[in-house]
């Protein structure tokens, strides 16, 4: 009987413990009031694909041209997809291999293809997945098939290769994405691509990417040195300070901003929010010290982080801090979103509300809650109107 009792008392007493967490939990979960939010195009689903660069800034240009005309459009990723994965295996065959290839890619990639090729709607080509009887995109055969057949044109021992294996290179893209319309009818109009993008209202001359780095001067442009920004388009480089302000001033003036940065720390859920921990400050909190926080597993660490909720210690980001993180490999560009509004929390912490690509995932059903101190920390570079850019840094790039 007293055995009995005691197996109830610790029952009761773990029932007590984790109703107390779930309270504290519940406690800390932010509440959002909307400073300032834009209009958006639909969620879509990346699904099994690379291509987060792909939706990301077609949902830009998307909600570039509502705000130019008040026109909801849905722009074809797979028109994209097939004329960049084409360019992107020239340039690799044109370098011997010297280079990557891969499913990955960055804004600039919609932008070059736009002005280059023009655009299409959704309906003009096979809805994703569909060619191989998916629902959505699903890259693992697709590029099962792509990265040998482009990996042995550009390693090959020939003297002299002909232009045929470009043929079959587009047989193969076809085949997953979908030809490419020369001609189609939109709203009982007929276009090409070119004409079509020529009909959004929109200057494509409007758009420029920003960063902010050390290691190259201030007010001046580059190519940043990563692997999927292989076109080598220029960002312009500011200090963190007035690339911050950029993102603030274009969406109080209702633009929207396709970012691209990194998502693969801890402080970024899948419940659809995003913090740069101070993991120091956090060891702290939970009352541990940094041998044990090392050596807790990654479900441990999320159950603190989630506990703290919006109360979690967030790093202070400086100029250093970002450069350090980059040269180290510790920031990449693993990931693009759409910036679309602002939002507070319980306690007046700022937040941006970005759209992602992996359909109505996450408490926020597809919308990430990510502070602004987050962004600050993991941003590669964006592309943004330069219209939403203030006057005093336009001066300073000289555009």
């Amino acid at each position: 009987m007293k055995k009995i009792l005691s197996i109830a008392m610790l029952a009761l007493v773990a029932t007590g413990a984790q109703a107390q967490e779930a309270e504290k939990k519940a406690d800390n979960k932010p509440v959002f009031t909307t400073v300032k939010e834009n209009p958006i195009t639909s969620m879509k689903d990346q699904n099994r694909s690379g291509t987060c660069w792909d939706y990301s800034t077609i949902s830009f240009f998307e909600a570039e041209i509502l705000k130019a005309t008040g026109k909801t459009y849905d722009l074809c990723e797979s028109f994209v997809a097939n004329k960049t994965y084409m360019d992107r295996a020239i340039q690799v065959v044109r370098y011997h291999g010297d280079c990557q290839f891969a499913q990955g890619g960055s804004a600039e990639d919609v932008l070059a293809t736009m002005k280059q090729y023009g655009i299409c709607p959704e309906d003009a080509m096979p809805f994703p997945g569909s060619l191989y009887g998916d629902s959505l995109n699903n890259f693992n055969e697709f590029f099962g098939q792509l990265e040998p057949y482009v990996a042995a044109i550009a390693k090959s021992t020939a003297k002299k290769i002909s232009n045929q294996w470009k043929v079959g290179l587009q047989g193969i893209l076809d085949a997953y994405l979908g030809q490419c319309p020369e001609k189609f009818t939109y709203e009982g109009k007929e276009y090409t691509p070119k004409s079509f993008v020529q009909s959004l209202g929109i200057n494509l001359d409007d758009y420029v990417s920003i960063t902010s780095y050390t290691h190259h001067p201030f007010y001046t442009g580059f190519a940043v040195e990563v692997q999927d920004n292989w076109r080598f388009p220029h960002s312009l480089n500011l200090p963190l300070d007035e690339m911050m302000r950029i993102i603030d001033n274009a969406v109080m003036q209702g633009y929207t901003v396709a970012w691209g940065g990194d998502v693969s720390e801890d402080g970024f859920t899948r419940q659809g929010l995003a913090y740069a921990i101070d993991t120091k400050k956090t060891e702290s909190l939970a009352g541990s010290d940094m041998a044990r926080w090392l050596k807790m597993t990654a479900a441990k660490k999320k159950n603190i982080i989630d506990s703290l909720g919006c109360t979690v210690p967030e790093v202070k980001v400086t100029q250093e801090r970002r450069q350090e993180r980059f040269d180290n490999w510790e920031l990449t560009d693993d990931h693009g979103m759409l910036i679309f509004g602002i939002a507070k929390d319980q306690n007046g912490k700022e937040y941006y509300m970005v759209k992602n690509s992996w359909g109505e995932t996450g408490d926020y059903k597809g919308v990430w809650y990510m502070t602004k101190t987050f962004i600050a920390d993991n941003t590669m570079d964006f592309l943004i109107n330069k219209n939403a850019i203030p006057k005093d840094i336009r001066k300073k790039l000289g555009i």
